[in-house]
């Protein structure tokens, strides 16, 4: 995906990318999965928190005389929780949104550190925000239109045993492929109209 996104973005004779140079697919996947780890930070310790709290309820709950105590402990890691859960929804929406923009930067820079150039992420997307909804939300109507069609072929054939589990299985993975291939090259020419990269890339 980040192949296609690269050639697509410097403006690539080819945008599929080439099966060499297999070291630097991996240290771009392991960078950006990374990165990922990093984002999901807020979610694991926003969701660690209201269970610690519900856990230490439980632990004092035994006791007799601590059990008010236990009940409003509970209570209140349960209004956490749920608080948390609206503010996570928003960071998830939020995050999905601009994803695309960092891949962007990321294929340009090549470095970890660019996967948290946030002001330089929102700059690119507010300078070029026409272009970039469109891009988003074209990604998402494909992935919506390949869904429903996926979808209703699996209901068709899943009722075959074996031979319609395997073809159902094939379209799925299948079509994951190539939604991230689309995925990847409309966001490519973001990037490319985004840095004004306008000029075919000389062929290698």
């Amino acid at each position: 995906m980040l192949g296609i996104l690269r050639n697509v973005m410097n403006n690539a004779l080819e945008p599929l990318p080439t099966w060499d140079d297999v070291d630097k697919k991996f240290s771009d996947g392991l960078l950006l999965f990374a990165a990922g780890v990093v984002y999901a930070l807020p979610v694991l310790i926003a969701l660690f928190l209201p269970l610690s709290i519900t856990a230490y309820s439980r632990l004092v709950s035994g006791n007799s005389n601590l059990q008010d105590i236990s009940r409003v402990i509970t209570e209140a890691g349960a209004v956490l929780f749920y608080g948390l859960v609206c503010g996570l929804v928003l960071y998830g929406v939020g995050l999905s949104i601009i994803y695309p923009a960092i891949l962007v930067v990321y294929a340009r820079e090549g470095t970890f550190a660019s996967c948290f150039k946030l002001g330089a992420v929102l700059k690119m997307i507010t300078r070029n925000i026409a272009l970039f909804f469109t891009a988003w939300g074209l990604s998402v109507v494909a992935g919506l239109g390949i869904g429903v069609l996926v979808g209703l072929i699996n209901l068709v054939v899943g009722w075959v045993p074996c031979l319609g589990w395997i073809i159902g299985l094939a379209l799925s993975l299948g079509s994951g492929v190539y939604l991230a291939a689309v995925y990847a090259h409309l966001f490519g020419q973001f990037g490319r109209i985004a840095f004004g990269q306008n000029q075919p890339a000389p062929i290698t």
